[in-house]
């Protein structure tokens, strides 16, 4: 039996259609009441724009470049900084806690991994005063061990250079870097690890700063420059340290040694050259005195007398000698003037009477 359908309603799997509204220039229907469409600015509305902005990179990140920058622990303020002044100017890198200084360096590895990281720089510290920088290609190799001096953070410069926070640098190398062959293998190092991969998805496609790394005194110094627009200058914004190299490992923070420095010595030895040369100078101030000591206790050699020097002599006048046989009137003492001067007047008297 049919079911019987409700006044008004429509039978099933049939909806009813919606009416669209008429647009503003079409007239409506007869015989209904006519609708017209309101603008958004009549109801104080805004009129809204939906735009899709480009995206930032057009490509795709194929070179995933991953640095595990940390330390251990013991380092002070100015390494901290310097740390976060790389993590800063390095948008590819990751950060990690510090690593306790029993553990051996091999266990690096096993971080990188962790952390999905192909490249590394540890820094390492000893004796809260030495601090060594370690660069690897993680876990195949090979590594460099730097020692890290003349650090001045961004937070201590004040240099006038500015450049956008993830945009990709430039890297300049020293031409002595394609001479010798461990400086070639330091050169791909650096490239690996402080450039920037293309379409990085926290990079900025600019490109508005250099990294410059010159060789001087047999060793590497860092700089970071503002690349100015206008007349393409350059304009130091900083960090800025020096790289004294060490020893080239095949391995990952370790293995066969592939290049030693000759040119290397080490803090401790710096300190103790140091040390024995104040001691030098402090030995051979007492040996001064101790001669001196010795040469006013020995006899004075007596100075023959020189004839010459007699010859500019002028002989004085020989004056008479006169004895006096008479013994000399001995002055009375006197204290009070007025006694002494009737005293005086009495001898007067005396005398003129014997005179009279």
């Amino acid at each position: 039996m049919a079911a019987k359908r409700k006044r008004g309603a429509l039978p099933a799997g049939k909806a009813k259609r919606a009416r669209s509204a008429p647009s503003a220039g079409e007239a409506a229907p007869e015989g209904g009441p006519r609708e017209r469409s309101i603008p958004p600015q009549e109801h104080g509305i805004p009129p809204q724009e939906y735009s899709i902005p480009p995206p930032v990179s057009q490509g795709k990140w194929k070179n995933k470049e991953r640095v595990l920058i940390f330390s251990s622990r013991g380092i002070n303020f100015r390494t901290r900084h310097l740390m976060q002044d790389l993590r800063t100017l390095m948008p590819h890198s990751k950060a990690d806690t510090k690593m306790d200084r029993k553990d051996q360096l091999f266990v690096i590895n096993e971080v990188c991994e962790m952390k999905n990281c192909n490249k590394c720089i540890f820094f390492e510290a000893k004796k809260k005063q030495d601090l060594y920088m370690w660069l690897s290609n993680t876990p195949q190799g090979p590594s460099a061990k730097f020692l890290v001096q003349n650090v001045h953070t961004l937070a201590e410069l004040k240099m006038t250079g500015n450049c956008l926070r993830g945009s990709r640098p430039l890297l300049s190398f020293d031409p002595i870097f394609d001479r010798e062959p461990h400086y070639a293998l330091l050169k791909e190092l650096f490239i690996q690890i402080f450039g920037t991969p293309q379409y990085h998805p926290k990079s900025q496609p600019f490109v508005d700063h250099v990294f410059t790394f010159t060789i001087t005194d047999e060793r590497i110094w860092f700089r970071n420059y503002q690349i100015i627009e206008e007349d393409a200058s350059l304009v130091e914004i900083g960090p800025r340290f020096v790289l004294n190299l060490i020893k080239i490992f095949q391995g990952s923070f370790g293995g066969p040694t592939l290049y030693e420095n000759p040119h290397y010595q080490s803090p401790n030895m710096h300190r103790r050259l140091i040390r024995l040369s104040v001691a030098a100078k402090f030995r051979e101030k007492q040996q001064v005195k101790e001669v001196q000591k010795i040469k006013k206790k020995g006899t004075k050699v007596l100075v023959e007398e020189d004839p010459t020097e007699v010859v500019f002599e002028t002989p004085a006048e020989e004056k008479p000698v006169e004895i006096q046989l008479v013994k000399p009137e001995s002055k009375p003492i006197v204290k009070d003037k007025k006694k002494l001067r009737k005293i005086q007047r009495k001898k007067q008297k005396k005398l003129f009477r014997t005179e009279g």
